[in-house]
């Protein structure tokens, strides 16, 4: 769509940057999550932090990779699942289309994180 909107308005863009009036609360992405991890820990440079994250994230991912599980004790489990071949459609034709077997990546929340989030 190239940033403009449905209603049919050709001059009528979205900002590229994110609103955080619109968004406060309900998303965060990665560069937030560094920026917010800096500022509670002064004594790491923000390139700390970005490098701590980096390899935070490659392991889980690196351990899913091979096979392996990753678990945070009141956090949440980590794993894949295996997904079988299939046919699918195709939305636009119906046409049949197969769809090769894969892993998928699964989380199972901890205790602690279910009870927080109904409190």
């Amino acid at each position: 769509m190239g940033g403009v909107s449905r209603t049919g308005a050709g001059n009528d863009r979205r900002p590229h940057r994110r609103d955080a009036r619109d968004t406060e609360g309900k998303h965060m992405i990665r560069s937030e999550l560094v920026q917010k991890i800096a500022s509670e820990n002064s004594d790491l440079r923000v390139e700390e932090v970005e490098r701590i994250v980096d390899a935070f994230f490659d392991s889980i991912v690196d351990q899913l990779a091979a096979g392996g599980r990753v678990e945070l004790r009141g956090f949440g489990a980590f794993s894949t699942r295996a997904r079988e071949s299939r046919t699918g459609r195709n939305p636009r034709t119906g046409a049949p289309v197969a769809v090769k077997a894969k892993n998928v990546p699964y989380f199972k929340p901890g205790k602690e994180m279910r009870e927080r989030l109904n409190d």
